[in-house]
């Protein structure tokens, strides 16, 4: 099988700030994050020959993006993949460019959740990630506990590491101008917090948002002549479930095998043999602590049953080998379902340029960012790197 590796380029990326967003609706977000990309790769919206976009519930068909930027008579995918919408989207937009299909398209992820009147994820997924979530176990938080219990036994993992790593992501997303939630906080709150599902608390678990982001993709060598700032396609991954980990007898709860193969898959694109000396900085799926301590695992940033300990020494704060949600994540960035994929390769597109700001890394080469959705049914991996 053929790799994709360096035969796309992201020229350009938008991305709205993520929150309560009483100030827009859904054209709104999908406006303001696709012309921030337009600007940021210099092109025309008439310049466009394809996209796609990404979202749960916050549109149908093509004319979720097609209407509000009008984008006229241009083929438009919409695509759906859980909590991995956004990151599909792009995927598919990349395999486009790379086959010869389109020299130039447009990626949009947006999701509006704050309007329902309610938490959650509203009517996402009903005819599976509900009755799971909800009937069984009430939450999703109670079921993405569950490793925790099995980690806690096997390798005396504790709640301190996991509120470490909402520490952590709470820091970063005090200096991401974009991020939902901006305050610090201490370990000792994490751990005093209100219980959603035990172990995890309220500064555990991620919430939703409104938002959007946006990508502009091109063939890597027509790159220069839009965008000399411009990041490569290094490696793809993704992994679907064919059954519910949570039915499955001989689920470990020590790892999400999704996560596993869809990281085998990007790095062998992008030839990484070891992510925790190649990679310069990530963006995991923090939807809850538990998740990313698994993540660090699943990905072969530290090996299995070590996470606590390069929690501890600090490896993936934003001064450690390898920072890791260093725009606060899920966690303190936002969790619009659609959008979420675009926003982690939003963070990754500005650290390899150097434009991120307070929170820049030292030299970053290598991004990789990684979505988990449903319980979790898919998994995917993107690796960007500088030419």
């Amino acid at each position: 099988m053929e790799s994709i590796k360096d035969k796309v380029a992201v020229i350009g990326m938008g991305c709205t700030k993520f929150g309560e967003r009483w100030d827009a609706g859904v054209d709104d977000l999908i406006i303001e994050a696709a012309y921030e990309a337009y600007e940021d790769a210099g092109i025309e919206p008439k310049q466009i020959q394809a996209a796609w976009a990404g979202t749960n519930t916050s549109g149908m068909s093509g004319y979720t993006i097609g209407g509000p930027l009008k984008l006229n008579q241009i083929p438009i995918t919409r695509c759906e993949n859980y909590c991995a919408t956004g990151s599909d989207a792009f995927r598919n937009a990349c395999f486009a460019v790379a086959a010869g299909v389109y020299d130039l398209v447009l990626v949009v992820g947006v999701e509006k959740l704050k309007d329902t009147g309610r938490g959650g994820l509203g009517g996402v997924g009903s005819t599976v990630f509900q009755p799971a979530a909800q009937t069984a176990y009430g939450v999703p938080a109670a079921y993405f506990g569950l490793p925790f219990i099995k980690h806690n036994a096997t390798f005396g993992t504790q709640r301190e590491h996991l509120a470490k790593i909402a520490v952590k992501n709470h820091h970063n997303g005090t200096m991401a101008e974009k991020a939902h939630f901006r305050r610090e906080i201490t370990v000792e709150q994490a751990l005093n917090a209100p219980l959603i599902a035990w172990p995890l608390g309220l500064f555990d678990c991620c919430a939703v948002s409104d938002g959007c982001a946006a990508a502009i993709v091109c063939r890597a060598d027509m790159a220069k002549s839009f965008n000399k700032d411009y990041v490569l396609l290094k490696g793809t991954g993704f992994a679907c479930e064919p059954h519910v980990h949570m039915w499955n007898p001989s689920h470990d709860y020590l790892h999400w095998e999704t996560t596993v193969q869809a990281g085998k898959q990007a790095y062998k694109d992008a030839g990484i043999t070891n992510p925790f000396k190649q990679v310069s900085m990530a963006e995991v799926h923090d939807c809850f602590t538990m998740t990313e301590l698994l993540i660090y695992e699943d990905l072969g940033f530290c090996p299995k049953g070590e996470a606590k300990d390069y929690i501890d020494s600090g490896a993936f704060t934003l001064e450690g080998e390898l920072p890791v949600n260093t725009d606060g994540g899920l966690k303190c960035f936002g969790h619009p379902i659609g959008a979420s994929g675009l926003r982690m390769l939003y963070e990754v597109y500005k650290q390899l340029q150097g434009k991120a700001g307070q929170r820049q890394i030292k030299d970053a080469s290598i991004g990789l960012a990684n979505n988990l959705g449903g319980l979790p049914h898919v998994a995917s991996v993107i690796i960007l790197g500088r030419d």
